[in-house]
């Protein structure tokens, strides 16, 4: 397996722009403050200010993450890796408009849950391409574990 060396810094920009797009989602779903504020929330839930610098260390790591996956060349566990990235990037996508936009926490836990087991097969798809590359996803997996407690802690308190 050897790495692909020319272009290093285009693909590198290249995956970090992919693994950023869920996030757009925010953008283009501009979250009800009204509904979210009014909503009960466990006493453990963080502060609003603390999602958006999570997310993007987050992306950062997901990035370098697939970049690296994306550099091997011809290793046999290179598309069913991306096969899984891009499971749980769509996953990812789709839950800010579930929650915020159709104000489904419910249906945003199904999600989630999806989510998170796209998480771990990234995980392992990955491991067999670069360990490196899953060891970068820890933190993803932990904060994506912790959202879906919240999530599910939201959907509870507001039936």
């Amino acid at each position: 397996m050897t790495d692909r060396p020319r272009h290093s810094f285009l693909g590198l920009l290249f995956w970090l722009a992919v693994s950023f797009a869920p996030g757009l989602t925010g953008f283009l779903v501009q979250p009800d403050s009204s509904w979210w504020r009014h909503l009960k929330k466990p006493e453990w839930a963080p502060p609003d200010y603390l999602f958006g610098p999570v997310w993007t260390a987050l992306y950062l790591l997901i990035g370098i993450a697939v970049y690296r996956v994306a550099r091997r060349r011809d290793h046999v566990g290179g598309p069913t890796a991306l096969l899984w990235f891009f499971t749980q990037l769509v996953l990812n996508a789709l839950w800010t408009p579930l929650f915020f936009g159709m104000h489904r926490p419910d249906l945003a836990l199904v999600c989630i849950v999806g989510l998170l087991l796209a998480i771990v097969g990234t995980m392992r798809a990955f491991a067999r391409v670069t360990p490196a590359s899953a060891a970068l996803l820890v933190p993803y997996l932990l904060w994506v574990s912790f959202a879906t407690a919240l999530n599910a802690a939201i959907w509870q308190l507001n039936r």
